[in-house]
Parts: structure tokens; sequence; C-alpha cells
């Protein structure tokens, strides 16, 4: 049951962009204080029409949330990605294995590995090494500047849209239309007096009316490219609905993209703060390229959370929850959680084991990506660090006004 209205308001509401707006040694105080408590606390929220006593359980300890990752069968997460759950105009464009429980999810997770399985992702690592050359040729050429859009974010759009078959000349059309289904509530993305659900339904359609014209192209003229692989992938005789085929697409571009460009801008202003661990994997990148990679996406977390839905009254690292309870699995927090990180605000690119939550954790819904966001980061690093050995953050990140990512809008690089 929900703990006294006293206990719930020493707690803000840690899915509201202005708790995320906060600086990090004030949430890193509010989870270090809700990882100390006994049971996970439930925090009240103030949605009209919903109810005083409605709210959630914040599991922010690590070993809470690999528990409850690892038994999807008393923990949905159908409506993982949404608040409150998605408004039934949204699930075309949302409704993907993300938001899905089994059989469901399992057999969209076997169609989609056909075409997106680790032995695919590493055939492109040539084609990232080439891309990753053009962008940081074109940064040393045009100078010191934004890093976000025109490397950063320009990473993944171009290895994802090689992936593809997506032209470059839509790498803008998927970069703006991505920020406005991120970034709804960010005066930068979205203007004054523009309705945010609105927004986000508008680039919705966009993006869906996109991928529902490249699949029938590809299904007339195939190519080797990821689109026709789904397009054409068959599991036990099933393939991709055209909706299934829509919601994947949004799925790669939101996370593929936007989690991807977010890492490698944190970890610009990670290896700026930090000039040992800079110097340490300068010495020898080869050495240190994973670790790096691996303690960056650490502390950055670029997805903030999930959620998840009990089953059934069921029993969880020895607190007792009811048949549909909420919860929301703080990624943020378990990757600072001091029970299994020592000195966990450190940055340090020798942290062995690592066995951080930036990709959920093992289970079903453990990121297909994983591998792929690794990889590029490593390889535009690599680079990177060669030809603008001297390349630094200038001055402080432009955060994304959300709760769910943990986004930078620009940051100013110098070399």
């Amino acid at each position: 049951m929900p703990p006294s209205a006293a206990a719930v308001d020493q707690t803000p509401d840690l899915l509201d962009p202005a708790f995320w707006s906060r600086p990090h040694d004030e949430r890193a105080g509010i989870f270090e204080r809700l990882r100390g408590l006994p049971r996970p606390e439930f925090v009240r929220q103030q949605i009209p029409g919903l109810g005083p006593t409605f709210g959630y359980y914040a599991l922010v300890k690590h070993a809470d949330i690999v528990e409850v990752s690892r038994r999807p069968r008393d923990f949905s997460s159908e409506g993982a990605t949404s608040i409150v759950g998605l408004p039934p105009e949204l699930h075309e464009f949302y409704g993907s294995m993300i938001n899905m429980d089994n059989p469901e999810h399992a057999r969209l997770r076997r169609i989609v590995a056909r075409a997106f399985g680790h032995g695919t992702v590493a055939g492109f690592e040539s084609a990232a090494d080439r891309i990753a050359r053009r962008i940081v040729a074109e940064l040393a050429e045009r100078g010191p500047g934004d890093f976000v859009r025109d490397v950063a974010a320009e990473m993944p759009i171009a290895v994802l849209s090689e992936m593809m078959g997506v032209p470059p000349e839509d790498y803008e059309f998927l970069y703006t239309r991505s920020n406005r289904v991120v970034g709804p509530f960010d005066p930068d993305y979205v203007a004054e007096g523009e309705d945010p659900a609105a927004v986000v339904m508008d680039a919705s359609r966009e993006l869906g009316d996109y991928i529902t014209r490249l699949g029938r192209e590809r299904a007339a003229h195939p190519r080797d490219d990821l689109i026709t692989k789904l397009v054409r992938a068959r599991v036990d005789g099933e393939s991709l609905t055209r909706q299934e085929l829509v919601s994947f697409f949004i799925l790669l571009v939101i996370a593929g993209m936007e989690t991807t460009r977010n890492a490698i801008s944190h970890a610009l202003v990670l290896l700026t703060r930090h000039p040992g661990q800079r110097a340490l994997l300068l010495s020898d990148y080869s050495a240190h390229a994973a670790g790096a990679a691996d303690e960056v996406l650490r502390l950055a977390t670029p997805i903030n959370w999930m959620r998840r839905i009990a089953t059934r009254d069921c029993e969880m690292n020895g607190h007792r929850f009811r048949r549909g309870d909420r919860m929301f699995l703080f990624y943020w927090s378990a990757n600072r959680d001091e029970e299994v990180f020592d000195d966990p605000y450190r940055f340090d690119l020798t942290r062995s084991p690592n066995p951080h939550l930036a990709f959920g954790s093992l289970g079903p819904h453990f990121c297909l990506g994983a591998h792929l966001a690794r990889m590029e980061m490593t390889v535009l690093y690599r680079e990177l660090l060669r030809t603008l050995p001297e390349i630094r953050a200038e001055g402080e990140p432009r955060r994304l006004e959300s709760s769910f990512l943990e986004g930078i809008k620009s940051l100013k690089c110098t070399f």
C-alpha cells in the first residue's frame, strides 16, 4: 500500500520534466535518499481526472530493476515508454515491441532480429568508419561550433540511414521529426501556442507515411538494405504488418538515433571534464575504447526510465506489490547505485565489471541495438581523437526538456 502523504511529500514527481531540469547533484541527492529507503517509495502524481491517490512506485536500486526485468510474466511492459499508457491514436506509431509482452513481443523480435541481428550490424563497421571519417573531415574544415547536429546526431542518422537505405537528402527530415517527437515540451522544438500532443501526432504520422512509402518501394524493387529485409522477413510464415513496420521504424529513429546521439554528446562533456581519463584514452585507444563506451553509457544513461505494471499480486526482493501497481524503472539512479558501483560518481574508463543498465537489464527487453550503439561510439571517437586530439566541449551543454531522455540539444566544441 502507498505510504502516508507526509512521507510522499518529500519526493517530487520523478516523471516531471521539471525534475530532470534540476542540476545533476540535486537529482543524485534525491535518488540517493530513495535508494536508502527500506522499500520502493510510492510517488503521487497530480494528473487531472486520476484522483489524489494516483501514482507509482519508484524503482531506483540496481537489484530491483534487474529482478523486475527478468520477470516479464509478473511485470508487464505494455506501454513501457508512456507515463499513463499509449493513447489509441498513437498506438499505430508506438505500439512496437518495446511496448509489448510475449507472445507478440517474441514474434516481432524474431522477425526483426533476422534483419537487425549482430551479424548484420557487424558488417556495417567499415561503413561506419567511412561515415566517421567524412563527419570528422567536415568538422575539421568547418571549424569549432555546435557538436550535436553535425557530429553526435549525424553519426547515428547516417549509419542507420545507410543500413535502411534512406538517402542523405532525407537526413534532416529524420532529425527534425525525431526532435519534435522527443521534445514536445521543449520550446526549441515546439513553438509557443502549438499543442504538444498534436506536434507528436503530426511528426509521427509523417514518419509513418515516409516508411510506408519506402516499404512499398522495396517490396516492388528490393535492395540490399534493412528496409528490404524487414519487408521480406518471414518467421514461421509471418511477416511484419504495415503497423509493425511503422512502429519499428519509429523505434529505430528514436531509440537508435536519439539515444546514440546523446551518448556521443555526453562523451565529449565527460572527456573534457576529466582530463586524466581523456589522457588515458588517448594513450591507448584500442585498449580503453570499450571501457570508455560503457562508462559513458553508465553516467549518461540516455534513457532515464521505463514503466512496468504488476500483472498479479507478487513479491519482488521482499517487497509486496498488488495487481495493477505501476512502477517506473529509473535506470539513471540504478547506474549510480553505491551497492553495485564503487565510487559511482567517478568517471573511470577502467571500471570492471561495469554492469550498467543503459540498455536495460538482461531479459526479453534488453536493447536489440546495444552492439550497434557501442560500435558507432567507438568508431566515431577513434577518428575524432585521431584527427582532432584537442577537441573539447566549451561551456555547458543545453539540455533537452524531457523526463524520458537525458538529452543534449546543443553543445559547443572547440579544437
